[in-house]
């Protein structure tokens, strides 16, 4: 199984910017879309294209917000069960998680919020990480093989971000949320690309200002966490910084 997670941000820029044609390379089995920005409806034509493409089965869970948030997973395969939200009003409202179940794995397309526009919205992203905390910990009970894939918006160490120094009280590097991914990762995930690569530079984001993808000054803030019992499936996990649709790039993991 070869799964993409992808923050597009918006997929109706990343779709003018060629995602379809690149998203055919892949040959991926599943997508996980987080930030899509946009409603089904909003986008008939591309459905059928993807239809076309083989991805026959297709989750789409946005926001009820207009041009936010939202999440949707795209699948060739057919999945015994599909789970949208989490049953939490506020965090359904924005859209920010759908699960598909197989017979052997399930998979989550996750999308943390953002704490970095001000005091109130990093206090909510405190309170979304204590709840999915003990959220994830139970859905793993029910479902041990399970795949959270998504953007996390949070760097875990220092060598997931281009300049720690400098963004130590950063939203999204804060010692809290660098805290809680730690314990999370250690409740029973695996933080599938650093399985297979400890080199540093490696990173999922850039910002759009002073020409930080170029020069390569990113933030590794989206991941494949797996739970332990997924480890000898593990193949391959990586990055594909040349896939240019969006402020962030895709990332790769195959079972």
């Amino acid at each position: 199984m070869k799964i993409i997670s992808y923050n597009v941000n918006g997929i109706r820029s990343a779709i003018s910017k060629g995602w379809l044609s690149w998203l055919q390379a892949t040959a991926a089995d599943v997508v996980c879309l987080q930030e899509i920005k946009a409603h089904p409806e909003n986008i008939p034509q591309e459905i059928t294209l993807l239809e076309e493409m083989g991805y026959r089965y297709q989750y789409w869970y946005p926001a009820q917000k207009k041009g936010y948030s939202g999440v949707a997973i795209l699948s060739r395969l057919q999945p015994e069960a599909v789970e949208f939200g989490c049953g939490h009003e506020q965090y359904d409202f924005e859209g920010r998680m759908v699960r598909v179940d197989f017979a052997d794995v399930s998979v989550m397309s996750v999308y943390i919020p953002s704490g970095s526009s001000g005091e109130e919205r990093q206090n909510i992203k405190f309170e979304f990480l204590d709840f999915f905390m003990e959220y994830a910990t139970q859905l793993r009970w029910k479902y041990p093989k399970l795949i959270i894939s998504g953007d996390y918006n949070i760097c875990h160490r220092a060598i997931d971000i281009h300049n720690p120094k400098s963004n130590a009280n950063s939203s999204g590097f804060l010692p809290e949320e660098r805290e809680w991914m730690e314990n999370f990762i250690s409740s029973g995930f695996i933080d599938t690309f650093r399985h297979f690569n400890r080199e540093p530079h490696n990173y999922t984001w850039w910002s759009f200002r002073a020409n930080s993808r170029a020069k390569n000054l990113g933030w590794r803030i989206d991941y494949h966490l797996v739970t332990k019992e997924l480890e000898t499936s593990l193949k391959r996990a990586t990055i594909l910084p040349e896939a240019k649709h969006s402020d962030h790039c895709p990332i790769l993991l195959e079972l």
